[in-house]
């Protein structure tokens, strides 16, 4: 009634799966070994990014890393992309950034002031700079029912805290 294979896994046939299933096995092996050492990385990189309640002003503010990289042309430089969601009425207190960092708006409105300058409010598809060390006043959702989002590109030395809290 029921059929027994008698296949041998040493068959010409069954090599590319077994090449396939061992080169898997080496790889999930591999990852499983790097994926905290690439998380402890990442962490770092992103944690004096992020926002707490004490530090923004909506339970949906958040800072997602994208990617940081090292900027082999220019030694000691690194570029880092994070993604900042305010929820409605969300704001990041007054701050100011080891590097340079260009911002553009990918959702909603942003509401933005520079070190005494006029606050400016921003629409998706503009964007901002913001020159190092300058401080960043104000740095907020424009909406008070919808959420906004922005992503923002640091260029600062390798190892740079990226945001200082100004008290």
């Amino acid at each position: 009634m029921f059929a027994v294979s008698t296949a041998r896994l040493d068959r010409p046939d069954f090599r590319p799966l077994v090449m396939a299933v061992v080169a898997g096995l080496a790889c999930a092996l591999a990852l499983g070994k790097a994926l905290p050492t690439m998380i402890d990385a990442a962490s770092t990189a992103i944690a004096p990014l992020c926002a707490s309640s004490a530090q923004a002003g909506s339970p949906e503010d958040k800072v997602e890393l994208i990617g940081s990289y090292a900027l082999p042309n220019v030694a000691g430089k690194r570029v880092t992309i994070v993604r900042v969601f305010y929820g409605p009425g969300g704001f990041t207190r007054p701050h100011r950034h080891a590097g340079s960092v260009t911002a553009y708006i990918t959702k909603g409105e942003i509401r933005s002031q520079l070190g005494g300058g006029p606050v400016e409010t921003f629409a998706v598809g503009q964007s901002f700079f913001e020159p190092p060390g300058s401080t960043h006043l104000v740095s907020a959702n424009a909406s008070a029912t919808e959420p906004a989002e922005l992503i923002a590109v640091f260029v600062a030395d390798e190892g740079a805290q990226l945001t200082t809290f100004i008290e």
